[in-house]
């Protein structure tokens, strides 16, 4: 949806979470987005969410309706190392049409400045939120500050995490304790332990949890009717630390 389309006042519009996930480097690398929807489509569609499909070029876009999914898409995306993306709050259109390239709604241009200030972030995502067409949503919202800041604290356990962490996290998630873990990958139960601990597992687990929750209570927020979420610093404020831009 591009910012001179108009919403149709006659539809309904409810808060949505629209990801946009630009694949990096993709000039010198090979094109990702197939392998990615093969990845994609395996996650069961909640009710009210449209399926992730190539937007344009060498993106991807897709329509979610909750925090916990925006979390679980964001894993599958900073695990690759081969995506930015850039989630963005706001309505969209009711009823949803069969394809995300046929929605429509201020979500989408939300995430459209997400991606595009991800470039600059000092993880490759970032969070933005439109309530409307005409006047977008002050990104200095406390909520959503508080959401993008966990959301980066989060990604930095992520994409820290070795090949080998991820292999003892993905076999506790199919065993039930660290001594199967162990049995399968034929080592100590000590040495299960100390990956886990070098993997983040613990931190990675409560963060992601923490950041569904922020992200749900900013696509609350949009419903408030006071039509603002609050004051405060803006979440995408550039500071010393910032990264320059990718070449």
């Amino acid at each position: 949806m591009s910012e001179g389309q108009e919403l149709d006042l006659g539809r309904e519009a409810l808060p949505c979470f629209v990801v946009t996930a630009d694949q990096r480097d993709s000039r010198h690398q090979p094109d990702a987005v197939p392998a990615l929807l093969e990845q994609l489509a395996a996650r069961p569609t909640a009710p009210d969410a449209l399926p992730f499909e190539r937007a344009a070029g060498d993106e991807v876009q897709g329509v979610l309706t909750s925090g916990t999914e925006v979390v679980q898409v964001l894993e599958l995306l900073l695990r690759s190392g081969r995506w930015r993306a850039g989630i963005g709050v706001g309505t969209v259109e009711h009823p949803l049409p069969d394809s995300v390239r046929a929605a429509r709604g201020p979500a989408f241009i939300a995430a459209r400045r997400a991606v595009e200030r991800s470039h600059r972030g000092p993880q490759p995502l970032a969070l933005e939120a439109n309530t409307d067409l005409e006047h977008a949503t002050d990104p200095g919202l406390p909520a959503l500050a508080h959401a993008e800041a966990a959301l980066w604290l989060w990604a930095g356990v992520l994409t820290r995490r070795t090949a080998e962490g991820w292999e003892v996290v993905d076999r506790l998630a199919e065993h039930s304790t660290q001594r199967e873990v162990a049995e399968a990958l034929g080592v100590s139960p000590s040495a299960v332990s100390q990956r886990l601990r070098t993997a983040g597992a613990t931190e990675a687990d409560r963060g992601a949890a923490l950041c569904a929750a922020l992200l749900e209570a900013v696509r609350t927020g949009l419903s408030d009717p006071s039509g603002t979420l609050g004051d405060g610093p803006p979440a995408g404020r550039s500071t010393p630390s910032t990264p320059p831009e990718d070449a």
